[in-house]
């Protein structure tokens, strides 16, 4: 354990509350700091509603041991020797960086920030953002950075449904406004996490490598949703096609085509290209690939939406009498997480053709997806499919691995759409002999 250091984190979403619950795991007093009462009442009294794996529970003991504590007020954060802020950065509708709550974080930091403490952003921006809009607000409080604090940029690369894991084991990222500041950071998320540290020169580049992984994520997905489209004009299996492809050698590594699906949701890879995009345009480059990944895979919903209406109309059935059971509704499996899903777009092509609608997420808040959807998720996985036409599998939790499609109440010749499953060549045989139909992206 390490001793019990003071540390604050300004933002306890979803990567915030991640953050503070690792930290005082790891012995340190953390105070965590947001503007949103109800969400700072609700940890003063032991509830957490995290739903990623670990969260709650890590979360719950350090508040109830008093290793970690939650408040409104930002004078707290006077008594911590590093500040670390994690407060959500999304885009505008015309792409640009939603800087309000970053204004707001560190303008409220700068009225407490103290001299010798160590100030942390983890908050996803494009590059410049630190230096030029993070860096004056903090010396608006009359200290200087560099002289009186340091100042650091270290990006958050969490994935959702292994984020405490990702952690305690992936190297962190590490561009300070000078070498002192970047070696104190290093230092710090060396010690506190245990996990190692790649410098940077500057905090632009430290602010790139998020920008860069999720440019390549996004880039590659939508690489294999297309390639999927593509293999559905030959009646190819597109998953045989990229086990084959991935089999060589490039670089230091093997080809990595990643897997088609529904398409990319969640609050990182739908906003960090265009970020990239913006920043480009805005220095005078044009950067093509960013926008070309983004729009590729927002088209994935609607030609998932298309797969269940063609096999429909293969059928002889009407949309308007046909029932489409939707399991899964956040954008990931082993997730509850709402934001920015895909499904949202396959729901609302098929309500807009008339389809009568159903579904289940035991991981989803109901009421959340009631006012996303229009439309409340079912109790039971049972119920929601009872004379279902289709099954649109299109996030595949753990509950739903072992679904016994035998003893499902489905109409005749029901659908099963693999959106997100993945099932093997002999699971589709033994469905079909069931007596279902099948079909998957590209598959």
């Amino acid at each position: 354990m390490q001793e019990r250091q003071p540390i604050a984190v300004i933002g306890l979403g979803y990567v915030g509350l991640c953050v503070a619950a690792a930290l005082a795991e790891s012995g340190f007093d953390v105070v965590g700091v947001d503007k949103a009462a109800g969400l700072v009442d609700d940890l003063g009294r032991g509830v957490v509603r995290s739903r990623e794996p670990g969260v709650a529970d890590t979360a719950r003991r350090a508040l109830s041991e008093g290793r970690l504590r939650a408040t409104t007020d930002y004078a707290a954060v006077a008594d911590a020797e590093v500040v670390v802020i994690t407060v959500g950065t999304p885009v505008t509708p015309d792409l640009k960086l939603a800087d309000a709550q970053l204004r707001g974080a560190c303008t409220e930091l700068a009225r407490h920030l103290r001299a010798g403490q160590l100030v942390i952003c983890k908050s996803t921006v494009p590059p410049g953002t630190t230096r030029d809009l993070v860096l004056p607000l903090l010396e608006g409080g009359g200290l200087e950075a560099g002289r009186d604090f340091r100042l650091a940029f270290c990006p958050e690369r969490l994935a959702e449904g292994t984020a405490l894991a990702d952690l305690r084991a992936l190297p962190i990222v590490v561009g300070g406004l000078d070498e002192r500041s970047t070696a104190e950071a290093a230092e710090f998320w060396q010690k506190s996490l245990n996990v190692p540290a790649i410098p940077q020169d500057t905090l632009e580049a430290a602010e790139i490598v998020k920008l860069a992984d999720n440019w390549w994520i996004d880039l590659n997905i939508a690489l294999a949703n297309e390639l999927a489209r593509f293999c559905s004009l030959f009646g190819v299996d597109v998953l045989d096609v990229i086990s084959a492809a991935n089999s060589i050698k490039k670089g230091n590594g093997n080809v990595n085509i990643l897997l088609p699906s529904v398409g990319v949701g969640g609050s990182c890879l739908t906003k960090d290209p265009w970020m990239v995009w913006q920043t480009a345009a805005r220095h005078g480059l044009t950067v093509r690939t960013p926008e070309v990944g983004r729009l590729s895979n927002d088209e994935m919903p609607a030609y998932t939406a298309r797969l269940v209406l063609d096999d429909l109309a293969e059928r002889g059935l009407d949309p308007k009498t046909a029932t489409v059971a939707v399991l899964g509704l956040a954008f990931k499996n082993n997730t509850g997480d709402l934001r920015e899903t895909p499904v949202k777009g396959v729901v609302d092509e098929l309500a807009a053709a008339g389809v009568r609608l159903r579904a289940y997420d035991p991981m989803v808040e109901p009421d959340q997806a009631e006012e996303l959807f229009g439309l409340r998720p079912g109790d039971s996985l049972t119920e929601t499919v009872r004379g279902a036409d289709c099954v649109a599998v299109l996030a595949l939790h753990k509950e739903f691995e072992d679904i016994d499609f035998a003893a499902l109440p489905v109409a005749d010749s029901c659908l099963v759409l693999d959106g997100r499953a993945y099932y093997p060549k002999e699971k589709i045989a033994m469905l079909r002999e069931l007596g279902y139909r099948y079909r998957g992206i590209g598959r």
